[in-house]
């Protein structure tokens, strides 16, 4: 049995998952935690990999090995390959500020869509640099290069310096149409042009890893990529699929042949992991709506989930606006939640559990309509689709049947797919057949989406 590894460098956690190259088939896995925080020394995530390889087993008998890892992440080194400070991860929302000023000086929204494929938010790593070259002068003069959290993984397993044009996709100065960096644009945010990680193709090796597996030689790097694209490889997803993603951050995604170009700035232009696209809206508020909603009414995620289903679709016109830790879609990184319609007739606990589940598909809804795509069924992932409260209620809130892919470390199996592509070859990555999956139909329940609507706009 040929083996392959696949890594999940996530903002919470390191999964590794071992899987047979062939049939896709579970070997063996293991994780460790990342510690709290909205910037993070990478050696924590070196030490957190470190821990989940040995608690999958180690690499014996693996073959090839793939890192994907969160977004936009702001990795800085100085000559000696030394990190200059903690990383800013995606969801430190500092940049905000330096964000709006940079859309300004490029000329608008329109420009920065037809030149990257997305508008920057405080999210994208060109703007985290704009607020280093103002906030941390000397942090900027000392950085002589910069990369993303995979990027930097990768390159302390095998030693070359390089990304994937997935992850370099949500830099802000990377085109997905023209496959080059815009190199202009970074010196204009960052007052120079730093080293930057060669792009790889998606079948092109990224070094190799020599270390002691049962005699064998070294494992062979694949390129890597980002958190989203891993996902779409690991689902599974094809031109035509939606995909909703509920992890800490909420995605809603969808494969396409050509780059998009949004100048309102709702749909991230990505590029994917294979050679195509990956049009993207990401929300900064997801699974936490649902932890945050359960810690208040003292219970666990699944008496939550048991609650939100006793009470009636609208929840009594209860609506909950769950823009907890500031939002990136809408653009409101200085918001806060809130709730609307409290009675004393929704002052239940059942009443609240279903207000946080519908508030946060409504949201995700609303994601989904910005990519402007009206496919027959939606693919829900991620750790929040694991409650049947959300599986439920979603096909009614999005208004089309959902399907419930079998649970799975999906960002972690895309790198496993990618590296067992890495060994076959070939124009496609391998078709590994998933297990069961389960279908979800329900009422379409517009009314909930108006009350929705109008309680996030204030009217």
């Amino acid at each position: 049995m040929t083996l392959v590894a696949g890594v999940d460098s996530s903002t919470q956690s390191c999964k590794v998952v071992i899987r047979d190259a062939e049939t896709g088939a579970l070997v063996r896995q293991g994780r460790a935690a990342h510690p709290d925080g909205t910037e993070v020394d990478p050696a924590a995530w070196w030490t957190a990999l470190q821990e989940a390889l040995a608690r999958a087993g180690g690499l014996d008998g693996v073959e090839a090995m793939s890192v994907g890892a969160q977004q936009h992440g702001m990795v800085c080194l100085d000559e000696s390959g030394a990190v200059v400070r903690d990383a800013l991860l995606w969801n430190d929302t500092r940049s905000a500020g330096a964000a709006r000023d940079l859309v300004e000086e490029l000329g608008g929204p329109l420009r920065w869509a037809e030149a990257v494929g997305s508008v920057p938010v405080a999210s994208f790593t060109v703007t985290k640099l704009r607020w280093l070259a103002e906030h941390e002068p000397g942090n900027a003069r000392r950085t002589a290069r910069v990369c993303l959290p995979h990027d930097w993984l990768t390159w302390r397993l095998g030693g070359e310096f390089v990304t994937d044009r997935g992850d370099a996709s949500g830099t802000g100065y990377w085109s997905p149409a023209t496959g080059s960096y815009r190199t202009d644009i970074l010196k204009a945010a960052f007052g120079a042009v730093p080293g930057l990680p060669r792009v790889l193709g998606p079948r092109d090796q990224a070094g190799e890893l020599d270390v002691p597996r049962g005699g064998r030689g070294p494992v062979r790097l694949a390129p890597g990529t980002g958190d989203n694209m891993a996902a779409a490889l690991g689902v599974g997803a094809v031109p035509g699929d939606v995909v909703v993603s509920l992890g800490t951050s909420g995605t809603a995604f969808a494969v396409a042949d050509v780059p998009s170009a949004d100048p309102s700035g709702a749909v991230a232009g990505f590029a994917d992991a294979t050679e195509r696209f990956l049009p993207l809206v990401c929300t900064l508020n997801a699974t936490r709506v649902l932890d945050a909603a359960a810690r208040l009414l003292g219970v666990d995620l699944d008496r939550l989930g048991r609650l939100a289903l006793e009470a009636p679709a609208g929840a009594g016109g209860l609506v909950c606006v769950p823009y907890l830790e500031g939002e990136r879609t809408p653009n409101l990184p200085d918001a806060t939640g809130s709730l609307h319609g409290l009675t004393l007739g929704t002052s239940t606990p059942a009443h609240l559990a279903r207000a946080a589940v519908e508030g946060l598909l409504c949201h995700m809804a609303d994601a989904f309509d910005a990519l402007g795509l009206d496919p027959a069924r939606v693919l829900l992932i991620g750790g929040g689709a694991r409650s049947e409260a959300v599986r439920r209620i979603a096909p009614a809130i999005f208004g089309r049947p959902v399907v419930v892919p079998e649970p799975g470390e999906y960002v972690a199996d895309g790198a496993a797919r990618q590296a067992a592509w890495l060994l076959g070859g070939g124009a496609e990555p391998p078709v590994w057949e998933r297990g069961g999956t389960e279908r979800f139909e329900a009422d379409a329940t517009p009314d909930v989406r108006a009350r929705y609507a109008e309680a996030r706009d204030g009217r």
